[in-house]
């Protein structure tokens, strides 16, 4: 396997993204499995890390099948996959349904983790999206495109492995890719790890819990 952990991953990671640790870098993990690779590069570069609070949007007979992903924030953004929604035959009211379920789902994460934890401002920086594998893309792509409505100097995806077509086609939502892994066959995202059990709601608490919003650059959190 190419990776023994998240830890290692995220280690490996950070040493490839070293060159913006003097590029006012802010570190948003996908939870809950990118934060224990996010949270190495954030103590690598000294970076502020944050949550990016998004989920996809399975189809009701294939949960695994994203027919689209939503993502958290003070007017949800929602990426919708045509095509899997065509070949699925899905109507507008159960996409809605599904949608609203898991914008529940996050409501529910973003009161366990966050509470009242401000955000990092991430408006002329550079922001880098973290997690801990790509399949689909369709959340990396949800991610990607809420963090850009955010205004970032610079938007980065840094993920240990991906398929070699999925990162292809999420370079036009970024500036930069690190990716370390990539294979034209792709299996599920834990097959390339030695370790791959899941993360709990409580790791993600105290992996935040290790880095405090630093006093003077956090705007409040949208309601």
């Amino acid at each position: 396997m190419p990776f023994s952990d998240r830890k290692e991953a995220g280690q490996r990671l950070a040493k490839a993204l070293l060159h913006y640790k003097g590029k006012t870098p802010v570190i948003l993990a996908l939870p809950r499995g990118g934060v224990p690779v996010a949270a190495e590069i954030a103590e690598a570069l000294d970076a502020p890390l944050d949550l990016l609070l998004v989920r996809k949007i399975g189809v009701p007979s294939q949960p695994e099948l994203a027919m689209g992903a939503v993502v958290d924030g003070a007017e949800p953004l929602t990426v919708r996959n045509e095509d899997v929604i065509a070949m699925s035959g899905i109507s507008d009211k159960t996409f809605s349904e599904v949608r609203d379920r898991e914008l529940a789902e996050i409501a529910r994460r973003h009161q366990r983790y966050l509470g009242t934890r401000p955000p990092v401002g991430i408006e002329a920086r550079t922001a880098i999206v973290v997690d801990d594998g790509v399949a689909t893309g369709a959340t990396t792509r949800a991610a990607l495109r809420a963090t850009r409505l955010r205004k970032p100097r610079a938007l980065v995806l840094a993920v240990p492995v991906a398929p070699t077509e999925t990162i292809e086609a999420l370079r036009a939502e970024t500036d930069d890719i690190v990716c370390l892994e990539r294979y034209a066959d792709f299996d599920a995202i834990g097959f390339y790890y030695t370790d791959f059990r899941q993360v709990a709601d409580d790791e993600v608490i105290e992996t935040l819990s290790r880095f405090p919003p630093r006093a003077g650059k956090e705007p409040a959190r949208p309601a």
